[in-house]
């Protein structure tokens, strides 16, 4: 449920862009914030492992850009 109500979100808000006149005048923009999302959850999957090993893991995306900057 929490992915519906993401999903919705993004929707409403490229929706509001000027010229889109269909979910597919936008979907390319939305595959790219889903695999981001993606992107950040596997981060962060990796950085707890390397954690646990005692090493150190870098991010490809930091800062600013990341999803739960």
């Amino acid at each position: 449920m929490r992915y519906e109500n993401t999903f919705k979100q993004i929707d409403q808000i490229l929706w509001k862009e000027s010229g889109c006149s269909s979910e597919l005048d936008y979907l390319e923009q939305k595959s790219w914030l889903l695999f981001l999302k993606y992107l950040d959850d596997l981060e962060t999957e990796r950085e707890q492992e390397a954690e646990l090993d005692g090493k150190t893991y870098r991010r490809i995306i930091t800062g600013f850009y990341r999803w739960n900057a």
